[in-house]
């Protein structure tokens, strides 16, 4: 009887085992899911966190976080790492690493981290970054009293992104082929014969043709830029899917259109200052929009984050932007004075802002205006 008792006794000690393995797995699990918990909960509280003594609990708790990772679709070495150097300058006790790459690869980037809990960027910045995020689920509302200096306009209410530089829209001439009293100051003026043919502009891009029609569609009403549309088709507009917007501006300054339209309104100006043939014109109303920031869901580095946020929309942070020649969100910040001549409120001409949410809600429907219209 002994002997069987000690064999029922060591058959039922793995089981035993397993059990107390179990419960030890079980409670490691649950301390886990708890401590993230609490870190998401610490990490919401210092995103939204307004006090006076604000700045004081983002530096104490950067300090121990020690680093911050941003995914920018800035120009390296013209911005992101002039930005990179005056934070860190400021902040030496926080590391700071960057990744570069387009708007839509960066969201792709942060969505796959934040699906497989695995998050890596604190921050992601970009044209069509906000609004991408948004939709994809992956960024969280938070506060910079930077934001204050903003115009209004420019603001998302939801504080899911906050606007970081801007871009305004025009049209750029080959001078050579363009007469002077023959610039187009109006998109009416487009839609003149002698331009039959002879206009080009970017499609696949959501700042491209989608843009051009969703600025007047909301600028002018539907039935007002339906019968616009009608009549610009007759045009015979070249549809330029080669390259990039700047590609496209090249193209007119080589003399193979007269005129591209929906162009960033900066770029022809600084090849102008190089002795290009080429000019840049606003139409109002010019269509303007954002490149945006926001702080992903499951970050690990909230304090960073914010001290990196907030640097990127201080006064140095835009004066970086503007000397990079990037147009800065804060008014009180002057863009480059060779760039003045585009930016509408110093030029004195209507501006429709364009949104994030905005562009994301109409683009869909305006491609489907370009689809029937003008392929």
């Amino acid at each position: 009887m002994k002997t069987r008792a000690r064999l029922d006794c060591l058959r039922t000690l793995p089981l035993i085992a397993w059990i107390v393995a179990a419960d030890v797995l079980l409670a490691s699990g649950l301390q886990s899911l708890r401590v993230n918990v609490a870190l998401a909960q610490g990490a919401d509280q210092i995103l939204l966190y307004s006090g006076p003594d604000r700045e004081q609990r983002l530096i104490e708790g950067a300090r121990k976080e020690g680093q911050v990772v941003i995914y920018a679709a800035l120009i390296q070495n013209q911005a992101m790492r002039p930005i990179a150097d005056g934070f860190a300058k400021k902040y030496p006790f926080v590391r700071i690493t960057t990744w570069r790459a387009d708007s839509e690869d960066i969201v792709q980037k942060a969505a796959a981290e934040v699906r497989a809990n695995n998050v890596v960027a604190d921050v992601i910045e970009g044209t069509g970054a906000g609004e991408q995020g948004v939709a994809a689920g992956i960024v969280q509302p938070f506060f910079s009293p930077a934001v204050a200096a903003v115009p209004e306009m420019y603001r998302n209410p939801s504080r899911l992104w906050a606007p970081t530089r801007l871009s305004y829209y025009g049209i750029a001439y080959n001078t050579k082929l363009v007469p002077a009293d023959a610039v187009p100051k109006s998109y009416e003026d487009l839609l003149d014969p002698r331009w039959k043919g002879k206009m080009a502009w970017r499609i696949g891009s959501s700042t491209g043709t989608a843009l051009f029609l969703t600025n007047l569609r909301l600028a002018w009403g539907e039935e007002k830029a339906q019968a616009y549309f009608d009549k610009l088709k007759e045009q015979k507009i070249v549809n330029f899917g080669a390259g990039s917007a700047r590609t496209l501006v090249d193209r007119v300054i080589a003399g193979e259109y007269a005129i591209a339209l929906n162009i960033f309104a900066h770029h022809p100006l600084i090849s102008k200052a190089k002795g290009a043939p080429v000019d840049s014109r606003l139409l109002p109303p010019v269509a303007s929009t954002a490149a945006t920031m926001s702080i992903v869901k499951g970050l690990h580095h909230p304090h960073a984050a914010m001290l990196l946020a907030d640097y990127i929309l201080s006064k140095e942070g835009q004066s970086i932007l503007a000397r990079a020649e990037y147009f800065p969100v804060d008014p009180a910040v002057a863009p480059l004075p060779a760039l003045t001549s585009v930016v509408p409120r110093i030029a004195g001409v209507e501006e429709n802002f364009v949104g994030p949410d905005q562009l994301l809600r109409y683009t869909d429907s305006s491609e489907d205006i370009f689809q029937k219209l003008f392929r």
